[in-house]
């Protein structure tokens, strides 16, 4: 549908998987009618007891329903779950042809299948980008001819020590490190399999831009820093590009970024808005 098509009167069903602080955090903004256009539908859970409690605090409360579902209450679904649930919701949302806007951008990677799916069915995937700075100049980099990228990124250490890689390399952030350290440099395919839960941007940006295969990564782990800093590097042809982001811990969970649910929240209001902004 045309975002002209929703009002307050024939607004967007949306519907949420994953109750986490991001999933949580969107689905009370959503509930609290933020976003006049959008309902919240409905919601799920891994934990169904969890979901059920939380659905009945929200003001108005809200239904929860199986992930098998949750397409038949909503014309947008919204993962906020994990690497490892994305594939399961993703397919169940695409192959009823529905929208899925993504937060676990980072295994679309490993599922790429999951576009041709969305082809067959109708479906659409929205990735829900609000932690990379500049994509929509490297989207207009990579219509202009782009020619490289790299996504410099670090991190605190606390947040990589129990990663496999990290174990597997030797790497011991038991004790944060007096000075920053390097952990891995490799192409964006590599980053989201070695790092599948910390680099969702490397996944976005090598889909935005120059591909996965050509999309370099190199992540550090740095005691001195609050949150998560992205710096992207881009050229081509028509643009030169080099954006810093420094990405504020959330309140509640310092491993996520606080802007990721702002990010779903903007993403959702462009989706009913007369007014759209970037390309």
């Amino acid at each position: 549908m045309s975002a002209l098509l929703y009002s307050k009167d024939t607004p967007m069903r949306v519907a949420v998987a994953g109750l986490g602080n991001v999933g949580g955090t969107v689905a009370t903004r959503l509930a609290a009618g933020e976003i006049p256009e959008i309902h919240l539908t409905a919601i799920c859970s891994k934990d169904p007891e969890k979901a059920r409690r939380f659905g009945a605090g929200l003001k108005p409360p809200t239904k929860v329903v199986p992930l098998a579902e949750l397409p038949e209450h909503a014309d947008v679904i919204v993962e906020c779950a994990t690497y490892d649930a994305f594939a399961e919701i993703a397919r169940v949302a695409l192959t009823a042809g529905k929208t899925l806007v993504a937060v676990s951008a980072g295994a679309l990677g490993a599922n790429l299948d999951l576009i041709e799916l969305a082809e067959t069915h109708g479906g659409v995937i929205r990735i829900s980008s609000g932690a990379l700075p500049g994509l929509d100049l490297v989207r207009s980099a990579k219509e202009g001819g782009i020619k490289g990228a790299k996504l410099t990124s670090r991190m605190r250490p606390e947040s990589l020590a129990k990663e496999d890689y990290i174990i597997a390399k030797g790497f011991d952030f038991s004790t944060p490190p007096a000075e920053p350290v390097h952990v891995f440099t490799g192409t964006a395919r590599e980053a989201s399999a070695a790092f599948p839960r910390h680099l969702n941007v490397a996944t976005t940006l090598s889909l935005a831009g120059a591909g996965l295969d050509n999309t370099v990564v190199e992540l550090w782990a740095d005691d001195g820093i609050p949150g998560v800093i992205h710096r992207v590097e881009v050229q081509s042809d028509v643009v030169g590009l080099e954006m810093v982001a420094h990405n504020r811990p959330s309140p509640t969970n310092k491993k996520t970024a606080a802007v990721v649910a702002p990010s779903v929240l903007a993403t959702l209001r462009s989706m009913v808005s007369a007014l759209q902004l970037g390309n």
